[in-house]
């Protein structure tokens, strides 16, 4: 017969292994006017890149968690003219960094966004780099002029939890 304390922790035990491997937390990235909920803790880093032919400073968010990368990337471009050429660009890079190209996008609506032709959301499939097959959820969107990339990547991509992430985008936070 097992004692009161080994009984309790085999029940804590039980507990924990049935927990759920995202852990859902609302995020406001410093300087990126949004907000969304990450189901792990992101880390921060920026870099330099071109982006509808001009050199921005492009900040990411990622985590990884259930077996899938989470990421928010975001830029100011300081120019609207240049917005919906940032938008193609960040979908298309998106698909071609998976060995595929983009098929049929849904239009997406971001509370607080502002309106644009260009605001998409894509689920496709493709390879990594390493030939693991993976399948990609992104959003595209601006507010003002800054452009958003949301992406949630992994060989096995729940759509619930896909739904949830880019579901709680909100602009203008």
């Amino acid at each position: 017969m097992l004692g009161r304390a080994a009984l309790l922790t085999f029940a804590l035990g039980g507990l924990l292994a049935c927990s759920p491997a995202l852990n859902w937390r609302e995020v406001r990235p410093e300087d990126s006017q949004v907000q969304l909920l990450f189901p792990c803790k992101p880390v921060a880093q920026a870099r330099q890149v071109t982006l509808a032919g001009q050199l921005v400073r492009l900040s990411l968010l990622a985590c990884n968690a259930g077996g899938q990368t989470w990421a928010l990337a975001h830029a100011d471009l300081g120019d609207p003219r240049h917005i919906g050429a940032a938008l193609t660009e960040l979908m298309t890079s998106a698909a071609a960094n998976l060995g595929t190209v983009p098929g049929a996008a849904q239009p997406l609506r971001v509370a607080g966004a502002t309106p644009h032709a260009g605001s998409l959301r894509l689920r496709f499939a493709g390879t990594l780099p390493d030939g693991m097959a993976v399948t990609e959820e992104v959003a595209v969107f601006t507010y003002g002029t800054r452009v958003y990339q949301v992406t949630a990547l992994g060989a096995a991509l729940p759509q619930e939890a896909a739904q949830t992430f880019i579901a709680s985008l909100r602009a203008g936070s």
